[in-house]
């Protein structure tokens, strides 16, 4: 009883559990319309390639944009922005539901609708991550973001699921149609919710240099710039399921879109384990992410050299587990040592690490699964995660040095012993 409590202590909290509840379904109806989105675009032009495009372009305003989104988030009510974000995201939602019921959709549509979401996304990204430490309070923020990333999961084991079956059985459209009535519950939680339980920070008066300022602050802080590097390399060539899943089921497999659905819900069940042991035990800082980007690594190299569906499935499923772990990890991290009025440029960097590198990665990895196979496709991604380990430790050492250094000048100066003072999270 005990470990059930704490697993889920920040579901006490009514904003946040009302939040997140109405999100879960939201989140289900996404992953449904990124699943037939993915099917769609490699029905109607039979190229991985395409598909990497149209997932680049989805995220390609969180590269141009995600500093000036994280900004915007710092300034204004989050509360607000995120409202209004979910009506519109509803809005494109049924507008390619429109479009597939009446037949009528093409390849340059869906690239449009794409651009359209991911300029939705650049802003509600950062704000909807620096607003759960305001609804929960600083003693549950990791919780909290360890709960969230769980329930993405399983929605990314439901939503696939339901959505390969609705393919094979109604069309796309309907998933479609499904997605945009989902984001009604998440707007109405916000529209709903007691503003007086809430812990805001402050808005950032605008002044001039204030990107400039975000960038600054996270370059001079080691804890914040180590694990934005390990994220910016495994976000541009392994967080791209989008791209090497549904070509690994119909060409690698020669399956459908239901296997499709399977592989996608195995691996967001993963993930659903994965979230609920990081938020009953999770921890932070520099070395819990590369024991958990060790794992990934190894878990992606599994499904890449998977030999039939079965041992693929396995392998999906500890893919999920350790995705969902690094990014829980990866973020708390963020949070916990971010100060409180930069938190929403941080939490854009880290948007821009995660999705804003799919723009690169994306059509790169459509490209090498188009030429070389899905297989080499998901080996380049496990390959990125030793990469990022490989480069986390590296700065370790460094900035371990450093410390070490700037410690023996101050014995120096001072005539006396101090100790080596690391930064939080090197060394953890």
């Amino acid at each position: 009883m005990q470990l059930i409590n704490t697993t889920f202590s920040s579901l006490s909290i009514r904003n946040y559990r009302r939040y997140a509840f109405s999100q879960l379904l939201s989140m289900i109806g996404s992953w449904m319309q990124g699943t037939a989105q993915s099917w769609l675009v490699l029905v109607l032009t039979h190229s991985a390639t395409d598909l990497g495009i149209t997932v680049a372009l989805q995220t390609l305003p969180t590269l141009l944009l995600g500093p000036y989104a994280g900004l915007v988030a710092d300034r204004v009510d989050k509360r607000k922005l995120l409202f209004w974000l979910q009506i519109l995201m509803g809005i494109q939602a049924a507008v390619l539901a429109f479009s597939t019921f009446t037949g009528s959709t093409t390849y340059t549509e869906i690239l449009v609708m794409s651009l359209v979401l991911g300029l939705n996304n650049c802003f509600e990204n950062p704000a909807r991550q620096a607003f759960v430490l305001e609804m929960v309070g600083r003693e549950q923020v990791r919780n909290a973001i360890s709960l969230n990333s769980t329930f993405i999961n399983v929605a990314r084991a439901i939503g696939p699921a339901f959505a390969g079956i609705i393919i094979a059985s109604a069309g796309e459209s309907w998933c479609f149609a499904l997605n945009a009535v989902s984001f009604i519950p998440v707007a109405t939680s916000l529209f709903r919710m007691d503003v007086a339980e809430l812990q805001p920070v402050g808005e950032v008066k605008k002044a001039k240099g204030q990107l400039l300022e975000g960038f600054r602050y996270v370059r001079g802080v080691p804890e914040l710039l180590v694990p934005l590097i390990m994220m910016g390399i495994i976000g541009t060539f392994t967080y791209e399921f989008q791209v090497t899943l549904p070509v690994l089921a119909k060409d690698t497999f020669r399956h459908g879109s239901e296997t499709f659905g399977v592989m996608t819900a195995v691996m967001g069940i993963g993930a659903v384990i994965g979230g609920l042991l990081v938020a009953a035990k999770g921890k932070s800082g520099t070395r819990a992410l590369q024991i958990s980007v060790s794992a990934f690594g190894l878990a992606v190299l599994a499904s890449a050299l998977a030999g039939n569906l079965g041992v693929e499935y396995v392998a999906l499923f500890f893919v999920g587990f350790g995705s969902v772990s690094f990014l829980a990890m990866g973020n708390s991290t963020l949070q916990l040592a971010a100060s409180p009025e930069m938190r929403g440029r941080v939490m854009a960097f880290w948007a821009i690490a995660f999705m804003g590198t799919t723009p690169i990665g994306g059509p790169f990895i459509g490209w090498l699964a188009a030429h070389f196979g899905a297989r080499n496709a998901a080996l380049a991604g496990a390959l990125a995660c030793y990469l990022a380990l490989g480069i986390s430790l590296v700065a370790e050492r460094h900035y371990v040095k450093v410390r070490s250094e700037l410690s023996y000048g101050d014995d120096l100066e001072h005539g006396g012993e101090t100790g080596i003072a690391l930064p939080v999270g090197i060394g953890d």
